[in-house]
């Protein structure tokens, strides 16, 4: 007998869809393909025995503890690291202001929680991170997406975004994902300003900022924004709440991530943790904290800077031998990706299908888009793959646009 379970499942679940790049993840699990499409970083930068003896120097010194239950806002000790590593950057902040997830994508999913009610509108970048789109469905929400270009989010465009009144900004201001390009300062100014003329909230997604392989740091938008508001000496309370993670400088494997955000936020956060899971895992947060701790995090983060800059410009410099001229492509001056724009009526799925007989693969543009389109675009990832494999894939990958657009006759 069939149970009929589509009668039984809430509403929002209607609104969910599988993750394009999960999918393709399992896809390219075959040890021939080469893939430029998970969102990794590269295992060999992983600070495998720093976390060895931090396990058991945790172990041997706080076991009962880090084995226990915790508090809801996470490890004291890693909340105070986190603090001082963003007063650095002009942004006072205490451990009150911080919550650690299990992940951004966590936090991701918090933001629908506390904020979104359905039918709300949601302004994001255009294309923008499919996690947050996928988060976001689930609760009902609307986007309203907003042009990119190689500076990052068209700010002059936004003002018509804000009059819709919606619920708040999010970005990525630091090598997008999935474009890999940077808001600019003066665009970063701009939209602190508009937004609060408008009274909408920023949510600043920073997984990539210290990712940055050349040219200037560019403060983040919580920092500007304190700026803008005259903090001095007092504690962050503005209007932007930040994001940012361990999986990225130390291991993704973890899941742990941070919130900063004023205290009242952090609040309804904690609440929101509490219904989900309790609290981010102890053992984990302790031992990120003992490998992070006494300046181990800035000199790690110079060998990762070292690695992925090569793997970029390898990358970047094969796409100029190898691909066609009528296929273009952006520059980022930092994180793990890169955009391909090809030509206008050519649809990346279908290539991505050719490419994968050629045991290649990307992730094709569309998914990135909040309202549909971009079929003629593609993101590819630079961090994951060795040069060598880079140079392999590219070639493969390059030979198989070049054959398309011969064929089809794209301009």
């Amino acid at each position: 007998m069939q149970t009929p379970w589509e009668y039984r499942y809430a509403h929002r679940v209607k609104q969910m869809s599988s993750s394009v790049i999960r999918e393709l993840l399992k896809l390219t699990e075959q040890p021939d393909i080469i893939s430029f499409g998970g969102g990794l970083p590269a295992p060999d930068v992983f600070p495998i025995q720093e976390y060895r003896e931090a396990c058991s120097y945790v172990l041997d010194h706080f076991g009962a503890q880090a084995l226990q239950y915790s508090t809801t806002e996470g490890y004291h000790p890693l909340r105070e690291m986190i603090a001082r590593h963003t007063a650095r950057y002009s942004v006072l902040v205490t451990p009150d202001n911080i919550l650690i997830t299990s992940g951004s994508q966590q936090a991701l999913d918090f933001m629908g929680r506390v904020f979104i009610n359905r039918g709300d509108y949601i302004v994001v970048e255009s294309p923008t991170y499919l996690g947050a789109l996928q988060a976001w469905n689930a609760y009902g929400a609307q986007f309203i997406p907003v042009r990119t270009d190689e500076n990052g989010m068209i700010v002059d465009e936004l003002e018509a975004a804000l009059r819709i009144g919606p619920k708040f900004i999010y970005i990525l201001p630091n090598f997008q994902n999935p474009s890999g390009v940077t808001l600019s300062l003066e665009r970063r100014k701009k939209l602190i300003e508009l937004a609060d003329k408008y009274g909408v909230p920023i949510v600043e997604d920073d997984p990539y900022g210290q990712l940055r392989y050349e040219g200037e740091h560019i403060p983040s938008l919580v920092a500007l924004d304190s700026q803008y508001r005259g903090y001095d000496g007092e504690c962050y309370s503005g209007n932007v709440i930040y994001l940012s993670t361990f999986s990225k400088l130390l291991a993704p494997g973890l899941r742990l991530a941070w919130v900063i955000a004023p205290e009242q936020v952090i609040r309804k956060l904690v609440m929101t943790k509490q219904g989900a899971d309790l609290h981010t895992a102890s053992f984990n947060q302790y031992v990120a904290y003992e490998v992070g701790k006494g300046g181990f995090l800035d000199e790690h983060v110079k060998v990762i800077r070292a690695v992925y800059k090569e793997r970029r410009d390898v990358m970047l410099e094969m796409m100029e031998e190898m691909f066609p001229p009528e296929v273009h492509w952006t520059r980022p001056q930092g994180g793990m990706f890169l955009w391909g724009i090809l030509p206008e009526h050519m649809d990346s799925a279908e290539v991505l299908k050719v490419a994968i007989e050629r045991k290649v693969a990307f992730v094709p543009g569309t998914a990135f888009h909040a309202t549909g389109g971009g079929e003629n675009t593609m993101r590819l990832n630079f961090s994951y793959s060795s040069p060598d494999t880079i140079r392999e894939g590219i070639t493969r990958l390059g030979i198989t646009l070049k054959e398309l657009i011969a064929k089809n006759g794209y301009h």
